[in-house]
């Protein structure tokens, strides 16, 4: 492949940065890409009929139809339920994720919210707001039970923060046979109520697909211990908000940290705003200081993979 090809950073980066940081952040480590860059739609969409690859965080039918040199998307997400694949893979686009760039930052988040509802912090937070001095009680994460249902790149580092704990870690995969270093259990998909009635802790780190949709429903619920806290850092429609609602104020479940919802952003008149037991934030425990740079190393090293042929090595490949 002599003449480089023509690579496309689209009008949407992640977590609030901005296109420039992302196309410095590619072009710093290599000035002989041909990389161009869109500031708004309008400008994705001039410029994305030249594009033999490009790097973004979403891709509708609109854009993908017009892009008719397109071969390769790099896409700044995990997740990847907002490419239409079907299309993609009937033109032979090759399409790789970002898996990996949000592990720390997750995991990290994930441990936080835990030691957040076992150490009582939440009422913490209402007595400072109400200056009030009076004492209460914390818990201790060690020697208490996680539950991760989806073991994959998030899930194996929530995992393994939980461990180094002290936390008994139990996991949920496709595949149990598969195991991971830091899961003192694994269970697979027909073992969830096992899984949650010994959980204290039920975390969610798996991908969004018609099996995992309504995951955890009313049933699940009943199924979980009363002082169960769920943590929700996959996708929103991975948990029957509903039903949540219904548990979180019956007592049937003791809480719930919510990166992701249903809905985003969250209406202003989901109950889930002013549930006590709750702790909603907007999306954000993939966030990093380092994210754009990584995402960058990804693309960088399928670049020369791309440029050399040899696709079947490219990393994170999703189609």
């Amino acid at each position: 492949m002599s003449t480089p090809p023509t690579v496309l950073v689209m009008h949407e980066a992640p977590h609030d940065r901005s296109v420039e940081e992302l196309w410095t952040a590619i072009e710093s480590h290599d000035e002989r890409i041909d990389l161009r860059r869109a500031r708004s739609y309008a400008e994705t969409e001039r410029q994305i009929p030249e594009a033999e690859i490009v790097v973004t965080r979403a891709l509708d039918d609109d854009l993908l139809e017009a892009a008719t040199e397109l071969e390769w998307v790099q896409a700044l997400n995990a997740g990847v339920d907002h490419y239409n694949l079907d299309r993609m893979r009937d033109r032979d686009i090759i399409l790789t994720n970002a898996s990996g760039v949000h592990t720390i930052p997750a995991a990290e988040q994930v441990l936080g919210t835990m030691l957040l509802f076992e150490r009582n912090l939440l009422e913490g937070i209402r007595r400072h707001q109400r200056r009030e001095w009076r004492h209460f009680s914390g818990g201790e994460l060690h020697g208490s039970t996680v539950g991760v249902i989806g073991v994959g790149e998030i899930g194996g580092g929530i995992a393994d923060r939980a461990s180094a704990f002290g936390m008994e870690t139990l996991g949920l995969r496709r595949n149990p046979e598969r195991g991971h270093d830091s899961v003192d259990e694994m269970f697979g998909p027909d073992e969830l109520d096992a899984l949650l009635a010994r959980s204290k802790y039920v975390v969610l780190s798996c991908p969004l697909t018609e099996d995992t949709r309504g995951l955890l429903d009313a049933r699940a619920f009943e199924s979980m211990r009363s002082d169960a806290v769920v943590v929700n850092v996959a996708r929103g429609e991975v948990v029957d908000e509903d039903a949540l609602v219904t548990a979180l104020r019956g007592g049937e479940i003791g809480g719930a940290a919510l990166d992701v919802q249903a809905t985003e952003p969250l209406p202003e008149d989901s109950p889930l705003w002013t549930l006590s037991n709750v702790l909603v934030t907007p999306h954000m425990a993939g966030s990093s200081p380092k994210y754009l740079d990584r995402c960058a190393d990804i693309f960088l090293s399928n670049y020369e993979r791309y440029r050399h042929g040899e696709y079947d090595a490219f990393e994170n490949r999703v189609l």
